[in-house]
């Protein structure tokens, strides 16, 4: 496609240009001429052009301009001539060219595709006829991860993760903004195995941003789903994964949306009834009188499925000290969290609390 728009061009601008011209690739092969049967022959002089850090040339007779294409050279073009006023006449090709490359990559790229489909930017019986002309299979297992990391100058995480993941027909790497990465990988098939082999390439992500780059990043993982009309079903829910684990598990770095537990529910409740649950639960002022000391003491209770002994080991207290302090709990908030079910609507109040705390100013 991109050979003949080249060739397309040269015809209509040899009308204007006097002398042979035309675009070669980086290897010096013409891809296009004014003078059609050189295309596909090499220009003897393409070696001394790279080695230039020039972009306009001029060697044996022969004008040469070199054509980026998002920074990377791709082109050349050509006039055999010598004289300097042939750099305008290359220019405008240069600039024919680089237009329609990026509008062919945006076009036709496999990449944008995939990014359609997962922002909702693709109509849905477009997507079957569209995966046909990239040959791409519709029903492969695939799965979205979502990866949200801070912005560093210099540093691009897109680089680093399109590194790790090299097969672009089986995995994309797709950049949405300065801080978001989106995988889409292929798997195998839906087992537990293949969910475990999905949460570690999300941990090798972060641990890569991290030792190669000191990037921080947390990967939100989506679902495993068989068609790609389902990826952007799958895409939001790692994006969902991310929102719900920075509320109710912001120290961890990976967090699979088949695993928020309770987590998933509460996030979908309304901020109403979360309200209203709290009043019930707790009256007023209660759970604020509980300070950082008392929180961490039932977090590790509760990490001990509410053992005594083992709870008051790790945290270096002796046992009576801590049956004071639940005790004094139960003063406070009224619920005994040694028994297993005012342990839960505790734990589900304080997750609720911390849901609440999001939302504010939103």
């Amino acid at each position: 496609m991109l050979t003949k728009f080249c060739q397309n061009l040269a015809n209509q601008v040899k009308h204007v240009i006097d002398e042979e011209f035309g675009v070669m690739d980086e290897s010096g092969t013409i891809i296009a001429c004014s003078n059609p049967k050189k295309a596909g022959t090499k220009n003897p002089s393409v070696s001394k052009v790279l080695e230039s850090d020039k972009i306009f040339n001029i060697f044996e007779n022969q004008s040469f301009q070199k054509i980026y294409v998002k920074n990377k050279l791709e082109f050349i073009a050509y006039i055999n001539s010598p004289d300097e006023n042939n750099a305008k006449f290359l220019s405008l090709i240069s600039m024919n060219v680089v237009n329609f490359k990026l509008y062919y990559e945006d076009k036709y790229d496999k990449t944008n595709f995939i990014k359609n489909i997962i922002t909702d930017n693709i109509l849905l019986g477009d997507i079957t006829v569209k995966a046909r002309k990239f040959k791409l299979d519709n029903n492969v297992r695939r799965v979205a991860l979502v990866i949200k990391t801070l912005k560093a100058k210099d540093i691009y995480p897109y680089e680093i993760i399109e590194g790790l993941f090299p097969n672009r027909n089986k995995d994309f790497v797709i950049i949405l903004d300065d801080e978001t990465t989106v995988l889409i990988k292929e798997v195998e098939c839906e087992t537990e195995t293949n969910f475990k082999e999905v949460e570690e390439t999300a941990k090798s992500i972060v641990d890569t941003l991290s030792t190669e780059a000191m990037i921080k990043a947390k990967v939100g993982i989506g679902t495993i789903v068989d068609s790609l009309r389902d990826l952007a079903k799958s895409f939001k829910e790692a994006q969902m994964a991310l929102q719900i684990g920075e509320i109710f598990e912001s120290e961890k770095s990976v967090m699979n949306y088949n695993r928020l537990g309770i987590g998933r529910l509460i996030y979908q409740l309304p901020t109403t009834l979360c309200k209203l649950f709290l009043d019930e639960v707790f009256q007023k002022g209660s759970f604020e009188a509980l300070d950082k000391e008392t929180m961490d003491t039932i977090q590790k209770f509760f990490e001990n499925n509410l053992n005594i002994s083992e709870t008051s080991r790790q945290l270096y207290i002796h046992r009576n000290t801590l049956v004071y302090r639940l005790e004094k709990i139960q003063k406070t908030t009224g619920l005994d969290i040694k028994m297993f079910d005012d342990a839960i609507i505790f734990k589900v109040a304080v997750m609720v609390k911390k849901y609440l705390d999001s939302q504010q100013g939103i």
